[in-house]
């Protein structure tokens, strides 16, 4: 019986209630199935500052850097918002991405059928979308150089530089075909190459990886066009992979069309590490209370199971059982809609159980 190591860095606010609640999906997961799941707690984030005066210690570091995978809640808050900008929270999540070499973010955008009234989009636009965005995650402006404020003939200029290396951009591409080849093989590239030589770049990159995956469609779009067919024909998307800063902004907007953000997963993945969170941030007003929705994090484990693990089966298992829970009308306060049934964040978490146990016999 294999056995997974899991680095569990539960972070700041509505952190630790969630990833609690992921733990015991993955727990009852691993006892139906006969894994063998193995956790090992370390701090980041705010709660890291706090013990140690560091948003990632290197503890934390060596933990991630020896476990098969990595589950994060969440980092930030108020209380540390009047620090440095280096020396905040959020830097600890920027440093392990980079120290474990994260290069491809995914991030999901599923409109799930109970729910569907809670997207901003007409039913009719809204209904069947289930595609994912594969954002490149180590290269673009947010760290290429020359970058600053300088002065130039006494006035103020900015820079920030775009670059990518042809093998930055062949990586993440080659990862979004590998997706499109296990769901519904179709792969949509987002560049700007009319007016950018790097998307030029990238552009030739994705058609010439195209060859080596003949059964997977690709069509090219231009950023500012995707944006508004998200938006007209959400549906129609499968695989989306683009760079860092056009990723950034798709995926915000492609989860404003779901309804919620209690909802939405994620996954930053490398070529021998990946770590998984929740889209959501550390909500520190519900922190605590008992409300915060745990099905993003919970999902987040479903991408672990089928990205670091292998384990397609149980990530099906998983992602079912949250249906399932959708569907007999169970709510947290984020999704609550008269005639559901509310419930906070360890009621769902034990609806979602009762349910995988059921899609597990069947």
């Amino acid at each position: 019986m294999p056995t997974f190591k899991v680095a569990v860095l539960e972070g700041d606010g509505i952190g630790p209630e969630v990833v609690s609640s992921a733990l015991k999906v993955l727990k009852r997961v691993g006892e139906l199935s006969g894994m063998d799941f193995v956790f090992e707690k370390a701090l980041i984030g705010g709660s890291a500052i706090d013990h140690s005066g560091t948003p990632l210690p290197e503890e934390t570091l060596s933990l991630c850097l020896e476990s098969h995978a990595v589950l994060l809640g969440a980092v930030g808050g108020p209380k540390w918002d009047s620090l440095p900008t280096d020396k905040r929270p959020e830097k600890g999540l920027l440093a392990i991405r980079k120290a474990l070499d994260l290069y491809a973010n995914l991030r999901p955008a599923k409109v799930y059928e109970p729910l569907i009234t809670s997207s901003p989009l007409k039913e009719d636009v809204a209904r069947g979308t289930d595609f994912v965005v594969v954002r490149e995650l180590t290269g673009d402006v947010y760290y290429g150089e020359p970058r600053g404020i300088f002065l130039d003939d006494g006035k103020r200029v900015g820079i920030n530089t775009m670059k990518y290396t042809e093998e930055e951009i062949r990586r993440v591409v080659r990862k979004a075909f590998e997706i499109a080849q296990h769901r519904r093989k179709k792969l949509t590239s987002v560049d700007k190459s009319n007016v950018l030589e790097v998307s030029g770049l990238w552009r030739m990159v994705v058609e010439e990886e195209a060859r080596n995956y003949p059964d997977v469609e690709v069509e090219h779009l231009y950023v500012d066009n995707c944006a508004m067919q998200i938006v007209r024909r959400p549906s129609s998307f499968d695989v989306i992979v683009t760079g860092n800063i056009f990723g950034d902004i798709l995926s915000d907007e492609a989860a404003v069309i779901t309804g919620s953000l209690g909802m939405l997963p994620s996954a930053s993945i490398g070529e021998r590490h990946a770590l998984y969170e929740p889209v959501h941030g550390s909500a520190p007003d519900i922190a605590g209370k008992g409300m915060a929705n745990p099905i993003a994090t919970i999902l987040s484990t479903a991408m672990m199971l089928r990205y670091s693990f292998g384990l397609k089966e149980l990530a099906d298992a998983v992602e079912k059982a949250v249906e399932l829970a959708l569907q007999r009308g169970y709510r947290t306060p984020d999704i609550y809609s008269d005639g559901c049934k509310s419930v906070g964040t360890e009621g769902m978490t034990e609806v979602i159980i009762k349910a995988l146990e059921e899609v597990w016999q069947k």
